[in-house]
């Protein structure tokens, strides 16, 4: 196959999107399980002293269900991996405190899950730098 065959750039085209599926996963399956469970999603923000309750459930509800949309389709990508980033950070400095746990198994999971979600954070920055479109551009030509 040579550079210009449509095969590559499909396959670039689908591991581009399988990856941003992988990344938004979590920001599909969240919501989903919010809406199967609302009372568990206000328990939720309750128990992470966010009130209105009602009103904090369905925002976060909209707002991983519309950005990681946005992502999938390509449309506002960017500022959509940025917005996501950031909750993410916030969702985890507000949810993750394992420094103030005593030290144990608790305060261990914590903390690596506290580092996941960074690295997360740290993905969608790459998205909203604009690796996505970097990769489906391809290899720039030679000499540049």
């Amino acid at each position: 196959m040579g550079a210009t065959s449509p095969a590559p750039d499909a396959a670039r085209r689908a591991l581009v999107f399988l990856g941003l599926a992988g990344l938004c996963a979590a920001y599909v399956q969240g919501p989903v399980a919010k809406l199967l469970d609302f009372e568990g999603a206000r328990a939720e923000m309750a128990h992470f002293g966010l009130a209105p309750e009602t009103l904090f459930a369905a925002g976060v509800i909209v707002f991983e269900l519309v950005a990681s949309g946005l992502v999938l389709s390509g449309r506002f990508r960017r500022p959509a991996a940025a917005a996501l980033g950031l909750f993410t950070l916030a969702a985890t400095a507000l949810a993750l405190r394992w420094w103030e746990l005593p030290p144990g198994p608790e305060r261990a999971m914590a903390a690596n899950a506290f580092f996941e979600h960074l690295g997360l954070a740290g993905a969608w920055l790459l998205v909203a730098l604009g690796a996505a479109e970097a990769l489906l551009r391809g290899p720039a030509p030679p000499g540049r």
